[in-house]
């Protein structure tokens, strides 16, 4: 039984530490996607997406709202965000796909927030 229970303590202890250094690797629902946009999103694009903040003016950032960002296809947004445009930096060596099609359907929302 002891053998057992340092097993599972083992097995937890590493996923627990897997999780805390690869936070993006897990597949992001609705609420994850949020905390995505808003640690490596926002600073840029705003918390609306409006490119209204002192950063997103001076890097001249999209308003992820604007017809221009919307008319773009799931797999362009993807790929704008996987490889970075202008002075937007990529992404796709810090976040998951699943994190990305998350931030993807999250963009999309955005509107719906105006």
């Amino acid at each position: 039984m002891g053998r057992i229970f340092l097993c599972i303590a083992a097995a937890t202890i590493f996923l627990s530490a897997v999780t805390l250094a690869f936070p993006f690797c897990l597949k992001a629902d609705s609420g994850d996607a949020a905390k995505v946009y808003k640690t490596n999103c926002a600073l840029c694009h705003g918390a609306d997406g409006s490119g209204e903040t002192a950063s997103g003016k001076a890097l001249n950032a999209k308003d992820l709202r604007s017809p221009e960002v919307l008319a773009k296809s799931d797999t362009e947004l993807a790929e704008v965000i996987s490889k970075g445009t202008g002075k937007m930096p990529a992404f796709g060596q810090k976040l998951s796909a699943d994190a990305i099609k998350s931030l993807v359907t999250y963009i999309r929302a955005l509107p719906k927030k105006k």
